[in-house]
């Protein structure tokens, strides 16, 4: 990191910034080569980030190509003004880093990836109403490195 001053290496900060947003960006490379990069509702345990995600796309067929991604978290997003057009900044805490995703097969891992998501949207999680889980495509990211970023704290 460029910015050692703006460096987070502390764990649990890195865990309160995941904790704190709401949208997961995960960025994938293609079979074509085109980098893609798509926001996701997302949930975390352990270490481990969950996706809940269609069957069929570009997204599931970018993982089968190569399943290594990059991913990124950013909350306390704010413009900071000036008077000089070069002096215009903004305040923000961020990860970003990498891992590997794979897709879930294990109906207890969905049952845990489902109350995950759903408690970090709603805090409430109730995994025995989620059907056929058969159905459902859960994608599992094992995070191999992350570091977090704040500016204008």
């Amino acid at each position: 990191m460029r910015r050692k001053d703006r460096e987070i290496t502390d764990p649990g900060v890195i865990e309160e910034i995941i904790s704190a947003s709401s949208v997961c960006r995960i960025a994938m490379c293609c079979d074509d080569g085109v980098p893609y990069l798509v926001p996701l509702c997302f949930g975390y345990v352990g270490g481990v980030i969950y996706l809940h995600s269609s069957r069929e796309g570009k997204k599931v067929e970018a993982i089968k190509h190569n399943n290594r991604v990059c991913f990124e978290f950013d909350t306390d997003v704010m413009v900071i003004e000036s008077d000089r057009p070069c002096g215009w900044s903004m305040r923000y805490r961020s990860v970003i880093g990498l891992g590997r995703a794979y897709f879930v097969e294990d109906e207890a891992e969905k049952k845990l990836a489902l109350d995950a998501i759903m408690r970090n949207y709603s805090g409430l999680s109730n995994s025995r109403t989620y059907g056929d889980l058969r159905r459902v495509l859960i994608i599992k990211i094992v995070i191999e490195s992350m570091t977090g970023k704040e500016s204008g704290f």
